[in-house]
């Protein structure tokens, strides 16, 4: 039997079955295109938030990190002592090492003196622990008593802080401590965090005057050239107390990714949220294929009469979930681009369509139909050429 008699002719079938009752064809393509957009919609925010949760992390200038055993994430962290990272620097194959304080924070908005709450980052200067070109360019202006950067990526709520600086208003609070912003950077919000600030850590222990220089919330360890941060890592967990974590940068990213996915509830509920898109668009797909198999029971019982194989049968409904499969995809996949943009413009956080996301959303919905033609597919049985008589 050629490809053509094997799949062409049940595909026709299929196709003409679906477009001669275009009521139904329109009820099951909008099911298939609700599933699409919303499985779209719920990896677009679950990549949203694995991004933010690494934007802070991703630009940390470091080889090897330290962080306490209990913090659950950098934005959660729990202090711990600075002699634990400054014994680090008894290995050889260590640098430097550099001290980052993290501490959320009201901030007063200089216009509306509304105050909302961002995280603060503190450190040496002249560390470069940022890969921010921005920051490393005020590294004289951190060394100042009472100045911050501002990050201009951070939500509107927060005020328009370029243009106040350009008019001179750059006097503000944070946690009720005044301060001056000398400048801007950009790093993006997260879901921890609407807006970032970074400063030196000794205006960061003016700010927060509860806190000590002593007690650090993450260390970074910088190795010499050509050493495997894998052997010191390894080295390190032998010579530190047990109480540190010692992580890769990779480590520190899928960290920060963990802590969302599964331990956050918001991680679980992206993912219970695209596993009942599918659940749905499942539903009405098995709805519409079981419905056009039962009124068509009689021409598929005449077909039998005449010769043609189970098998033909089961390409046929196979058929019709694949049109239906690409029929809701192309308008869910062009909906979803435009929902992407309006979210970006809304929650201030990029959701890139990538094209291993399209391809993943596509196999989902096709799967999903193709599961719903299988259990459509025992209705077939009831096709029975005797039943005409």
């Amino acid at each position: 039997m050629n490809i053509t008699a094997w799949f062409y002719f049940p595909a026709r079938l299929a196709w003409r079955q679906l477009i001669f009752d275009r009521t139904k064809l329109i009820a099951a393509t909008c099911g298939v295109l609700f599933a699409c957009m919303l499985v779209f919609m719920q990896l677009g925010f679950r990549d949203s938030l694995y991004a933010s949760a690494a934007s802070a992390p991703i630009k940390l200038n470091g080889d090897l990190f330290l962080v306490h055993k209990q913090s659950e994430a950098m934005w959660r962290s729990i202090p711990f002592k600075r002699s634990e990272l400054m014994r680090a620097l008894g290995n050889p194959a260590v640098a430097e090492v550099y001290s980052l304080y993290l501490a959320l924070a009201p901030f007063k908005n200089i216009e509306t003196q509304v105050k909302r709450t961002l995280m603060v980052y503190g450190f040496d200067p002249d560390s470069m622990i940022f890969d921010i070109e921005d920051i490393q360019n005020k590294r004289i202006e951190l060394r100042l008593k009472d100045t911050v950067l501002f990050d201009e990526y951070s939500r509107p709520e927060f005020g328009p802080v370029r243009p106040l600086l350009e008019a001179g208003r750059n006097g503000t609070e944070i946690n009720d401590y005044k301060v001056i912003i000398t400048g801007l950077f950009r790093l993006g919000i997260s879901f921890a965090a609407d807006g970032n600030v970074v400063t030196s850590d000794l205006n960061f222990m003016r700010i927060f005057p509860e806190r000590s220089l002593s007690n650090i919330d993450v260390g970074v360890i910088r190795l010499h050239p050509g050493s495997s941060a894998k052997q010191t890592q390894a080295e390190l967990s032998g010579q530190l107390n047990e109480f540190v974590n010692i992580l890769t940068y990779e480590e520190l990213l899928q960290h920060e990714k963990d802590y969302w996915a599964n331990m956050a509830p918001i991680g679980f509920i992206f993912g219970f949220g695209t596993v009942m898109g599918l659940v749905v668009g499942l539903v009405i797909v098995y709805q519409i294929l079981f419905t056009d198999i039962t009124n068509h029971r009689n021409e598929f019982a005449t077909l039998k009469a005449m010769g043609y194989e189970h098998g033909y049968f089961i390409r046929v409904v196979f058929a019709s979930a694949f049109f239906l499969a690409l029929l809701g995809f192309i308008p869910g996949y062009v909906l979803s681009v435009g929902l992407y943009h309006l979210a970006e413009s809304q929650i201030f956080m990029p959701m890139p369509m990538t094209f291993s996301k399209v391809i993943t959303v596509f196999t989902f919905i096709l799967s999903m139909c193709a599961m719903a033609g299988f259990l459509a597919i025992h209705k077939l049985k009831a096709a029975n050429p005797a039943d005409m008589f």
